[in-house]
C-alpha cells in the first residue's frame, strides 16, 4: 500500500529547502512565538507577517496555493476562541435577546477573536512551511541540534512513521469488510442495512484497530529491541552551518524583535 500523501515533504531547488534544517526550525519557532506575542488590533503588524509569509512561500517554490490549501487546518483553533466575542466586555455590536439570554457580541471581543485567527493562520503557514521544505528525518536530526531532549524527539519519531503502520492496519480492515459486504447490480436495490447497524459495525472496527494496534506495536518494538534499539534513532549528522545561514537567522530574528518592540510601542 503507498501512503505517500501522509508526507508533507515536496523536494525542490528553493532557497528555502537548502537553508540549514537546525536554523529553520529556530527560525519557525522565533516566528510563531513572535505572532503569538503581537499584541491585539497590531493590524499594519499583521500585514507584514503576511508578507513575510507570503514571500517566504514563494521563495518555497511550493507554490502559494498548496500552504493556502493546507492552512485550512488552522480553523479548528479559531473556533475554539469564537465565545470571546460574547464574553469579552465593552460596546456592543448588537443584542439578540433568545429566551432567558442576552446574546451581545461585543467590538473588543470581535477585535480579539480576529487577532487570533489571523495569528493561528499565519502560524499554520509557517509550520506547514517548514514540514513540506524539509525532510522528516532532517527534522528529527534539527530537534536534537537545538536541545530537544531526546525523549521527546524519539516519541516524535516514533509516531510519525508508524502512523502508516496504522493507516495500513485501517486499510486491512475496509477491505476486509469490502470482501464480505454484498453488492447489488440493480440501482434500486439498497446495500447494506440501517444507520444504527452500520455505527455498530464501525464501532467494531475501531475497536478491532486498536486491538490490532496494540499488538503490533509490540511486535515492532520487541524487533527493534533484538536489533539494539535504545531509545534514540541515530542518523548522519546535518552539515555544518554557513556563516550566510547563521547572518540570515540573526538577521531574521532581529526583524522579528523589532517587530515586537514596534507593535507593543504603539498598541501595547
Amino acid at each position: 500500500m503507498h501512503v505517500h500523501f501522509l508526507d508533507p515533504y515536496r523536494p525542490r531547488s528553493s532557497l528555502i529547502h537548502k537553508f540549514d534544517p537546525s536554523l529553520k526550525l529556530v527560525l519557525t519557532v522565533g516566528f510563531i512565538l513572535t505572532c503569538t506575542l503581537i499584541p491585539t488590533g497590531a493590524w499594519p503588524i499583521y500585514i507584514l507577517f503576511f508578507a513575510l509569509v507570503l514571500s517566504a512561500d514563494v521563495l518555497s517554490e511550493l507554490g502559494v496555493g498548496y500552504v493556502f490549501k493546507r492552512s485550512v487546518l488552522a480553523l479548528p483553533f479559531v473556533l475554539a476562541a469564537l465565545p470571546l466575542i460574547l464574553t469579552v466586555h465593552g460596546k456592543t455590536i448588537f443584542s439578540l435577546p433568545i429566551g432567558p439570554w442576552v446574546l451581545s457580541p461585543s467590538y473588543p471581543g470581535l477585535e480579539r477573536f480576529i487577532s487570533i485567527a489571523i495569528k493561528s493562520w499565519l502560524s499554520m503557514q509557517t509550520a506547514i512551511l517548514l514540514a513540506a521544505s524539509t525532510p522528516f528525518p532532517d527534522l528529527l536530526v534539527a530537534m536534537r541540534s537545538a536541545g530537544v531532549p531526546r525523549l521527546l524527539v524519539s516519541i516524535f519519531g516514533l509516531m510519525w512513521r508508524y502512523l502508516f503502520v496504522l493507516v495500513d492496519e485501517t486499510m486491512r480492515l475496509v477491505r476486509a469488510r469490502a470482501a464480505r459486504s454484498g453488492k447489488s447490480d440493480r440501482p434500486e436495490a439498497k446495500t447494506g442495512r440501517h444507520l444504527a447497524w452500520r455505527a455498530r459495525v464501525t464501532g467494531g472496527m475501531a475497536g478491532n484497530l486498536l486491538l490490532r494496534a496494540f499488538e503490533r506495536s509490540d511486535r515492532i518494538y520487541m524487533a527493534m529491541v533484538s536489533r539494539g534499539y535504545d531509545g534514540e534513532s541515530r542518523s548522519l549528522p546535518l552539515p555544518a552551518v554557513r556563516p550566510a545561514e547563521w547572518a540570515a537567522l540573526f538577521a531574521s530574528l532581529s526583524v522579528l524583535g523589532i517587530l515586537i518592540f514596534v507593535a507593543y510601542s504603539l498598541w501595547g
